[in-house]
């Protein structure tokens, strides 16, 4: 991946979506494009504007992190868009003072696959930072049949989303979970600038799906850690989920997500009779590519 294009494309769209009048400038005028002016910027961070435009070229080696931090006060940046910044600004420097990656482990623990499956009474299961499922509980298997059975997804979240016509039935709000995949995405490929089998993937979605594309080329950054998913399953029907990520420190970048639904909803019900058909049916295996160490 380009640093130097990734940082200027970056920084170009967080400052072309702020007004003057959010930014707290008072007289901004009429612009023929919109969003703040560099000089603005510069003022906001406390740089030169000199300085700020050396960073939106895309040259972040050795630019501090307290500048990083008063950049990112500037554009309003969130939580995970400062995080990404800061990830740019590591991938910017000399080797040595980069911070080295964690590498994940080779394969599942099966103490983690026995975690998961003493879940009965909710879908769990635990994905990779390049969105592969590794491990599901009966549950999760049943729930994710449409996406563990695609031949286009091979038991990956992204290629599912974009690959596979199947989704945009699987997933009713498709169009956000599709922007929660890539800006989540976006986000792992920062900080991780030469996991190649990630760029692989990215390569892969980009070629084949416009709509991954046009994501992609926004800069979106978004971290996946709670919210609600609607499914339309095959099944059951539709169903209301609130989802919890929880960090696996002994495999970094791995999560276990766990799926509950609220008491005495249509969605409780409903899930009530998947877990019936899980503990009746054969499990579903997981396709997935095997999980490799990150390249340096």
């Amino acid at each position: 991946m380009d640093n130097r294009q990734d940082v200027r494309e970056f920084l170009t769209s967080r400052r072309g979506r702020l007004t003057p009048a959010q930014a707290g400038i008072v007289g901004g005028g009429r612009r023929r494009v919109p969003g703040l002016r560099r000089e603005e910027v510069a003022f906001l961070a406390g740089v030169s504007v000199d300085y700020y435009v050396r960073m939106e070229r895309g040259d972040l080696a050795g630019v501090s992190p307290e500048i990083l931090d008063a950049l990112a006060t500037a554009l309003q940046l969130t939580d995970a868009e400062t995080d990404h910044l800061h990830a740019l600004a590591r991938a910017a420097g000399p080797a040595a003072v980069r911070r080295r990656p964690s590498r994940p482990s080779t394969s599942m623990r099966p103490s983690l696959q026995r975690i998961l499956d003493a879940i009965t009474d909710a879908p769990a299961w635990i994905v990779t930072p390049r969105k592969d499922l590794v491990a599901l509980n009966a549950l999760g298997r049943t729930l994710h049949a449409p996406l563990l059975e695609d031949p286009e997804a091979r038991g990956n979240t992204a290629r599912f989303v974009f690959l596979s016509a199947a989704s945009r039935t699987f997933y009713p709000a498709w169009e956000r979970s599709a922007d929660s995949i890539v800006a989540s995405l976006r986000l792992t490929a920062g900080q991780n600038p030469r996991d190649t089998h990630l760029t692989d993937l990215i390569g892969e979605l980009v070629t084949r799906s416009e709509e991954f594309r046009q994501r992609w080329s926004a800069h979106d950054v978004r971290y996946h850690r709670a919210g609600v998913k609607r499914m339309l399953h095959p099944q059951v029907g539709e169903l209301e989920l609130t989802f919890d990520g929880l960090e696996l420190p002994g495999t970094p970048g791995w999560m276990m997500f766990v799926c509950t639904a609220e008491p005495g909803s249509p969605s409780e019900e409903r899930l009530r009779l998947l877990a019936s058909l899980a503990a009746s049916q054969k499990p579903i295996a997981p396709m997935t590519m095997p999980v490799k160490p990150r390249e340096e």
